[in-house]
């Protein structure tokens, strides 16, 4: 037997049995940046990500994801940031301030579409409550979604206060979980099992040497590709073959962060191409597609003191010519975090007995050979 093809199947046949392994495991390399250690959006100094996962009985199938910018009080050093709006079929949060004034002074919080109004209350009291913010009397708690309702019992708003304050404190560096974890836990991509996914790229020194870090919450569709190749063709699995018009709705939330000196303009550059990292998944911001993309700039020389002495902020901002492999880095994180939310996601059974299978790596792997996309 070929080599090659006794190291696919051997593949294939560990994705099976194990289901939890990230696309590079598999020999599927997107791009052409490194990524960072983790390849994760911590990779990124200072950041950090907490979950908090609720699956109990038959029914509940949701959860809460948390994203820091920084390990400090955020409300009292704001970073910039800005909000792009790929389609907005969707409910979140704090928008009109971030595009106002360019910053962002919570955590970002994920979870389902009925569950923001408790995961913004929440973030006001947590902010509130930091040594320093006695006098606070405004907060713009940022706070994302996508709709569970298949799988979850999403009409129970079984999402709490000590749900999302759980994910906030159990934020942290390192390693990433991915699949269905978080507020990823009831979520669908491409017909399949989606959830949540990361990954990060790091430019060159030459290039500035900047690293960007993209957390996405999938739940959205379209006609999958992965690395350039048709699966969703191939599988025969795409919106409108049966004239099933609502195949393809659905959300996506993106977080981008990046250590690059940016400001709210080319933040929002950045987010943009987040979008097209989408469609290169075969994504196609639907109409009942709420898809959101946050960019964030952690470098601490950018941030925004709350209150100050001064009259003028003064600091070195990245030029506009400098922005290209920024833009590049992006796409490709965007990209690979979506497909890692796919590959890293598992079978479910939810509300009402709905069950959504995960990504068919014993259909896929093959296709993906076929293509010449598994290095």
């Amino acid at each position: 037997m070929n080599l090659r093809i006794f190291i696919l199947l051997f593949l294939i046949q560990v994705g099976i049995m194990n289901g939890q392994k990230r696309i590079r495991d598999y020999g599927i390399y997107i791009g052409v940046l490194k990524t960072g250690k983790f390849n994760a959006i911590t990779d990124v100094e200072g950041v950090s990500v907490g979950h908090e996962t609720l699956v109990e009985g038959e029914n509940i199938r949701t959860g809460v994801t948390a994203i820091l910018p920084h390990s400090g009080s955020i409300f009292q050093s704001k970073v910039p940031a800005a909000i792009y709006i790929g389609n907005g079929f969707g409910k979140l949060a704090g928008y009109t301030q971030v595009k106002e004034l360019g910053t962002i002074e919570t955590p970002i919080i994920l979870t389902n579409t009925l569950s923001v109004p408790t995961a913004s209350e929440t973030l006001i009291s947590y902010t509130l409550d930091l040594p320093g913010n006695e006098d606070v009397r405004s907060v713009n708690s940022v706070v994302g979604e996508t709709n569970d309702g298949w799988l979850n019992d999403i009409r129970g708003r079984h999402v709490q206060r000590e749900h999302v304050m759980s994910a906030i404190r159990n934020a942290s560096s390192g390693p990433v979980k991915e699949g269905n974890v978080g507020a990823g836990t009831g979520t669908i991509c491409f017909g399949y099992k989606g959830g949540i996914g990361t990954s990060s790229r790091v430019l060159p020194k030459s290039l500035g040497g900047f690293t960007v870090g993209v957390l996405v919450q999938t739940n959205f569709g379209g006609v999958l590709e992965i690395n350039g190749a048709p699966v969703g063709k191939e599988l025969n699995t795409y919106p409108y073959r049966d004239k099933i018009m609502n195949d393809a709705d659905g959300s996506c939330m993106i977080v981008i962060m990046t250590d690059a000196p940016l400001d709210a303009r080319n933040l929002e550059r950045l987010a943009k191409r987040g979008m097209m990292g989408l469609a290169k998944t075969g994504g196609i911001a639907s109409n009942g597609s709420g898809d959101y993309v946050m960019a964030v700039s952690t470098n601490e020389a950018v941030r925004i003191a709350h209150t100050s002495n001064r009259r003028f902020n003064t600091m070195e901002l990245l030029r506009n010519d400098e922005m290209s492999p920024l833009f590049l880095a992006a796409i490709e994180a965007t990209e690979e975090a979506i497909l890692n939310s796919l590959f890293l996601a598992s079978t479910m059974t939810g509300r009402d007995g709905h069950q959504i299978e995960a990504l068919p790596l014993g259909e896929v792997l093959p296709i993906l050979k076929k293509y010449r996309k598994i290095e």
